[in-house]
């Protein structure tokens, strides 16, 4: 059974549209857990071989992939791409173009009224 951290970060992921990416820390301060950027990683390591949470949107601060084994980076920059996500040469996308950037909640409650 997962902690109910790891179900909070694994909600978040989930709500990452296709073609967009968040960084680690970014998932952290959205679950509720603050300089929890590790937390993310332990949690989107932990999930079943086979999910339906998009865990291969998720990259570091840098807007690059992690170094996984087995060869899960490769995974991640295939799914990536197939979604519109470029990187350079580098291996590095552009945050300022492709990082999600989620409605607030406050404020679209203000919208509601």
């Amino acid at each position: 059974m997962a902690s109910s951290r790891y179900e909070r970060i694994w909600g978040v992921v989930r709500r990452i549209p296709r073609g967009r990416v968040a960084t680690y820390g970014q998932v952290a301060v959205l679950a509720g857990i603050p300089r929890g950027a590790r937390q993310v990683g332990y949690a989107l390591h932990a999930l079943p071989d086979v999910t339906s949470v998009p865990w291969h949107r998720v990259l570091n601060a840098r807007g690059c992939i992690s170094v996984r084994a087995g060869g899960a980076s490769v995974t991640q920059l295939l799914r990536l791409e197939r979604e519109g996500v470029r990187f350079d040469s580098g291996g590095r996308t552009d945050l300022a173009r492709f990082q999600w950037q989620p409605r607030r909640r406050a404020r679209s409650k203000q919208l509601r009224r």
